[in-house]
């Protein structure tokens, strides 16, 4: 009896370790135990851009110095009785700031005795010329008749040399006297040109606007002395329309090519949080910037600012709309990132990849898969096609979009193994691309991401330990080139 109660205990012994091998077996040998998050693709409406940071800056800014040195005794008024200051309102004409002029309103005075000195000389001249014609006239007459006589005993050889040295310098003096005329004259227009310049410089003791418009920085203080050198020292600084503003954006040269004057632009500023504001691509400066071997060129917005609220020198953060697409197949960024593992692959695409995983490649590197479309681009990227894939129609001034290779992957018959598409991979707003593929609808299911169950609880996104660094798996912010052309 004790040797059959052995006997049934060891055969039982032996059933629980077959069933437990068996098990353990199918369980270590099932696949990998993973749960795909995934995401759906859908038809809309996409809209392209490109981000960059400007400076909001006045449309027309007007530098207002002294030509004149000299301290400043006081500030004008603006058109609210109040002095000059910072955002004050002027029209053209209003002074701005007075100058002390007492050196130069001496001068003034000086120049004005020297004209009155000169000007006084003029009929003197002329008067002195009349004399002298007259006393050439006599000379003249005397030496005509000494040339009737000629040398005789009425006239003696004395005598007619005489008259003749007369005639001469008489006529020379009436040479000098119309010269010292034309000089008289020269000097008085000398002396008015030295008058001129003299009430122009007490005219500059008063700094007056040229234009109507708001004062942005006001430079100077009364008490303090305005030195002007060669460079006309800076007091004003005025714009001359701040209802009409523009922002002026650094854009790298990778992208200055999508930038087409007249093309609509949003911006935002950190002044107004939730507000955004519209504006269009005015112009595309030549003279590029080069910082760090990164070149930029500067782009200027023109914007309405009627509602004055966008001030001088904001920072804005800018988009510039590269191309606005309607009903398009979209998927999201995520998915076309998205690598999976060798074990995670199903065994015949596994085949067809050539037994490689898809670690370290990227979405559009490799485009052998399982899905041979022949129509797909086997180099690098391309022209954008015009096919029925894309029902919008692109403006003949918007940039051809660059296509490129991409791979997105769906869940196999077995929920555990995924299968890629391949796909033609355009625009992109950053959360979205535009894609062609005759392997994909609407609704259909794309893997986005991965959860294992039998992993760490931090890595199926359960809390855990947040200053235990952790090493993330493959999903949406793994891989890279998923972007597809035109992304920013």
């Amino acid at each position: 009896m004790g040797n059959r109660l052995k006997s049934t205990i060891f055969i039982l012994l032996l059933a629980g370790i077959a069933v437990g091998g068996y098990y353990g077996y199918r369980y270590f040998t099932s696949g990998p135990k993973v749960v795909f998050r995934t995401a759906e693709v859908k038809h809309g409406d996409l809209l392209a851009t490109i981000s960059a940071t400007g400076t909001v800056e006045p449309t027309e800014v007007v530098d207002i110095g002294a030509q004149i040195q000299g301290l400043v005794n006081s500030f004008g008024k603006d058109s609210d009785g109040k002095d000059i200051d910072y955002r004050s309102k002027v029209e053209a004409g209003t002074v701005l700031a007075n100058i002390d002029d007492t050196l130069y309103a001496a001068d003034r005075d000086n120049a004005k005795a020297a004209l009155n000195s000169a000007e006084a000389g003029v009929p003197k001249a002329i008067a002195d010329l009349n004399q002298a014609k007259a006393n050439a006239v006599k000379a003249e007459r005397d030496w005509a008749r000494a040339q009737k006589l000629g040398p005789s005993d009425a006239l003696s050889q004395s005598d007619y040399d005489t008259y003749e040295s007369a005639y001469e310098t008489t006529k020379a003096a009436v040479a000098v006297a119309v010269a010292e005329v034309d000089q008289a004259k020269a000097a008085a227009v000398q002396a008015k040109a030295a008058l001129d310049k003299a009430q122009k410089n007490v005219d500059y003791c008063t700094i007056t606007s040229p234009v109507k418009g708001v004062i942005i920085d006001r430079r100077v203080n009364i008490g303090e002395t305005v030195v002007s050198s060669l460079n006309a020292p800076s007091l004003f600084l005025l714009a001359k329309d701040l209802t009409r503003i523009q922002v002026w954006v650094a854009v790298n040269e990778a992208d200055i090519g999508n930038i087409i004057p007249g093309k609509p632009v949003t911006f935002t500023v950190d002044a107004f949080t939730g507000h955004t504001f519209h504006g269009t691509v005015g112009k595309v400066r030549f003279n590029a910037q080069m910082t760090q071997n990164v070149v930029t060129y500067t782009v200027e917005i023109e914007t309405d600012n009627s509602d004055g609220k966008l001030l001088p020198y904001l920072t804005a953060n800018v988009q510039f709309e590269v191309s606005r697409l309607h009903n398009v197949m979209l998927v999201p960024n995520a998915a076309l990132r998205f690598e999976p593992g060798t074990d995670e692959i199903a065994p015949d695409a596994r085949a067809s990849l050539g037994g490689r995983g898809t670690k370290g490649e990227g979405a559009g590197g490799d485009s052998a898969g399982s899905d041979n479309d022949s129509a797909a681009p086997t180099t690098g990227p391309t022209t954008r096609p015009h096919t029925h894939a894309h029902p919008h129609t692109q403006p003949s001034d918007e940039p051809e979009t660059a296509w490129t290779r991409g791979r997105v992957w769906v869940r196999d018959t077995d929920p555990h193994f995924v299968r890629p598409i391949r796909v033609r991979v355009g625009p992109t707003d950053g959360a979205f691309s535009e894609v062609q593929s005759d392997k994909l609808s609407d609704g259909m299911e794309l893997v986005t991401g991965e959860i294992r169950p039998d992993a760490p609880a931090a890595s199926s996104g359960a809390p855990g330990n947040p200053f235990v660094p952790q090493m993330p798996r493959r999903g949406p912010g793994g891989g890279g080139g998923g972007g597809g052309g035109g992304g920013r």
